[in-house]
């Protein structure tokens, strides 16, 4: 064995004892990756005392679960003015469109989908007006409202579910009441308007004067 070789060994049997050494002495708050890092310290995780209830207390809400997870959204039903819609509609809509019944819902425009994609029938059901309607023709309370826009922005759904897209009432703490699509966006028109920052508003109105 020449001199090269034997320092080779010697250099590969000192690496072989130092991670030995190092996993032997391995201390409790020192872990390979921040995965282990997290299960450990999930261990004896059991909650948190801070609550979000009296931020969220005067909001009637109603308990879901989407994806696997449950928690709070505000209830729909009660903000909307017009509900439930078999007050107004007592007959059949083909028997409601003529001349001697006032037209209603004249200021809602659909700008959603094109008209070859959406029209009113496609979440709204005729024989049904208390309830919407998913694609294939299931039944979905006002409420669930989220079930519709999943259909086609299951992107978003997933963030929304996740915590990551929308709003959350009251902070992160427990328990979790969330916003749904239809609190930020108009379901009719879910787009919202093209605006200029505060700032270049703010600039412009110091120009002017």
């Amino acid at each position: 064995m020449n001199k090269y070789q034997t320092t080779y060994l010697i250099s590969f049997s000192l690496l072989i004892v130092l991670l030995i050494s190092s996993c032997k002495h391995h201390k409790d708050d020192e872990y390979h990756s921040i995965t282990d890092k997290i299960k450990a310290k999930s261990k004896h995780y059991k909650g948190t005392s801070i609550t979000s209830e009296k931020y969220t207390d005067h909001i009637k809400t109603i308990e879901i679960s989407a994806d696997g997870l449950k928690f709070l959204i505000p209830d729909r039903k009660g903000k909307i003015k017009s509900y439930a819609c078999t007050e107004c509609h007592t007959k059949p809509l083909k028997e409601m469109q003529s001349a001697d019944i006032k037209k209603a819902h004249w200021n809602i425009k659909l700008n959603h989908a094109n008209q070859e994609t959406m029209n009113c029938t496609t979440c709204h059901n005729g024989k049904d007006m208390n309830n919407l309607k998913s694609l294939t023709g299931h039944t979905i309370d006002f409420n669930k409202s989220f079930k519709l826009c999943s259909q086609c922005h299951q992107k978003e759904y997933k963030d929304w579910t996740g915590g990551a897209h929308g709003k959350r009432i009251g902070g992160w703490a427990p328990p979790r009441v969330s916003m749904t699509c239809v609190n930020c966006h108009n379901p009719h028109s879910p787009g919202f308007d093209t605006k200029w920052p505060a700032r270049f508003n703010t600039e412009k109105t110091k120009e002017r004067k």
